[in-house]
């Protein structure tokens, strides 16, 4: 296979991914992979969701909980499908990449350095900026 094949499969399989990991968090959260306490399912609905970013965001006013949650929520189902499609792949890898940046900052700063290391946030923000370093500028988006 050519480095430029390599390179586009590649950058395919990671917006896959990212895609897949933001709208399988989605789900979650709304539900969708099973209620609370089911195997593999971390929230299970909204409301275990909010407590979760009740924890992470232990600095903030319990009334803008609601709207964190939904502001993370939207942003990640917007980044996804902006990966899928490839629409201004640079800006919404870096997006990506910012957004999965700060849940790892988060997580670390209120569970420890563990948590955000077995989600492999970390991982996924690498990979987010990676893809927005190899992906060609939109045009007029210089």
């Amino acid at each position: 296979m050519s480095s430029d094949r390599a390179l586009i499969a590649a950058t395919w399989i990671v917006r896959l991914a990212l895609s897949a990991a933001f709208l399988s968090a989605v789900a979650d959260r709304l539900g969708l992979w099973g209620p609370p306490g089911a195997e593999g399912v971390a929230w299970g609905n909204v409301s275990e969701y909010e407590a979760y970013v009740a924890r992470l965001n232990w600095f903030l006013p319990q009334a803008l909980i609601p709207a964190v949650g939904w502001i993370a929520t939207c942003a990640e189902v917007v980044l996804a499908v902006a990966l899928l499609i490839g629409w201004r792949l640079r800006l919404v890898a870096a997006a990506a990449g910012s957004l999965l940046m700060l849940f790892a900052i988060t997580m670390t700063v209120a569970l420890g350095p563990k948590p955000s290391l077995d989600y492999s946030v970390l991982s996924a923000a690498s990979a987010a900026w990676l893809l927005a370093a190899v992906s060609p500028a939109s045009r007029g988006s210089r």
